[in-house]
């Protein structure tokens, strides 16, 4: 952990090099390709569902403009909702997107290898859940593998145990955090 000027400094540094903003129609192939790159095949969303989802909900689909090059290095999105557990029909199916939903299903948070360790998937996380809580959302659901729990946790989200989803084949965890409070 850094102390307070530490941790300010790190986080100038961050803004200096990514610009946090939502995506644009064309770099939703860059997005699909860091999906590829993030997830094994099995877990990662298609190309076609990657791109449908920039197109349908690019306000809920924050992005980190490397500033020196213009490439995504990462990014994090989700759907607005009334619900408020996961379900693997988030991943594919946009029509369930509610503008006014109370609550947000995040559905990927993609950062590139290169991009590791230097606090962007924090810094994804906390300017998403700002603006959706300024938009009135009530909660905040993702699924993660195991061995991401304690990152969530340390992000602010709580763990409900195992998850209905089965997206991938693999066993999912259901994790929550409060936006109105």
């Amino acid at each position: 952990m850094c102390n307070k000027k530490e941790c300010g400094q790190a986080k100038e540094k961050l803004y200096e090099r990514f610009e946090f903003r939502y995506i644009r129609p064309e770099e939703a192939d860059q997005a699909a390709r860091i999906e590829q790159v993030c997830f094994p095949p099995n877990e990662a969303c298609t190309e076609k569902m990657m791109k449908d989802r920039a197109a349908a909900v690019p306000e809920l689909f924050l992005v980190a403009v490397d500033r020196q090059n213009g490439q995504l290095g990462g990014f994090l999105c989700g759907l607005a909702t009334d619900e408020s557990r996961f379900r693997d029909e988030f991943f594919y199916d946009n029509t369930l997107y509610r503008p006014q939903g109370k609550n947000v299903i995040l559905l990927g948070l993609d950062v590139l290898p290169e991009y590791r360790g230097q606090g962007l998937a924090r810094e994804l996380m906390h300017v998403y859940l700002q603006r959706e809580k300024e938009r009135g959302r009530k909660m905040a659901v993702l699924t993660c593998l195991e061995d991401k729990i304690p990152m969530y946790e340390k992000m602010g989200f709580t763990n409900h145990g195992l998850s209905q989803s089965t997206w991938g084949g693999v066993p999912w965890y259901e994790m929550s955090c409060a936006l109105d409070i």
